[in-house]
């Protein structure tokens, strides 16, 4: 299924909170701020690059715009600055260092800012490969480590594990902030910011054309 069809389908599945006025707040300031300008708050100005490269391999341009186009890059990054404790951004920082120490051996390059895009996605596709049992195993590695942090002890995880943790987090968190921003809330689903009348059982390619309400 295309990507971007299954956007308009798909509900906020993502385990993540529904939107409150921090995380608007948040996004609304995204949308100010000058792609071109953009200096990252939490991550580093390398690591930002590595993002915004990321998040347009996972969600490219299309018949709409690519993720970093509706600022996700600059979501992601306000996010886990603003919002996400102190464990968990260490955790991120942690987890993208080993996944760009990665892309760099297998490229061969020795700087971040000169990773690519044909560098970063197969390292990409090759951190999210995993079987059922595999995740499985994986996210119980992750539940582990995590809960050692909490507990003041050096909690140990493997790089193959920190990478997946990684992918899989920035990929749920690149379909969210780019169904939470303006242009796919009002452009692509389905968006009535004066609902009406409640239809309880209407056929849903009649009443927004198969699109997923956007509020």
């Amino acid at each position: 299924m295309d990507r971007r069809k299954a956007l308009k389908n798909m509900g906020l599945s993502l385990g993540y909170a529904v939107a409150t006025p921090t995380l608007i707040s948040i996004m609304q300031s995204c949308q100010d701020e000058p792609v071109l300008e953009w200096t990252p708050d939490f991550f580093s100005k390398e690591e930002g690059t590595v993002l915004t490269h990321l998040v347009d391999i996972i969600l490219p341009k299309t018949d709409t715009p690519s993720a970093s186009e509706v600022q996700v890059n600059v979501f992601i990054d306000r996010f886990i600055n603003e919002v996400v404790e102190k464990e968990q951004q260490e955790f991120s920082k942690m987890t993208m260092g080993k996944f760009i120490e990665k892309a760099l051996k297998d490229s061969g390059k020795e700087k971040a800012t000169d990773l690519t895009t044909s560098d970063l996605e197969p390292a990409l596709a090759e951190a999210l490969k995993a079987t059922k049992e595999q995740e499985a195993l994986h996210q119980e590695a992750i539940g582990a480590y995590m809960e050692a942090i909490a507990e003041g002890a050096a909690g140990q995880l493997s790089d193959e594990v920190a990478r997946y943790s990684f992918a899989t987090s920035l990929r749920g968190m690149t379909i969210w902030g780019y169904k939470t921003s303006e242009y796919i809330g009002k452009k692509v689903l389905a968006y009535d910011p004066v609902p009406g009348q409640y239809i309880a059982c209407g056929d849903v390619e009649e009443l927004t054309q198969g699109k997923a309400w956007s509020l």
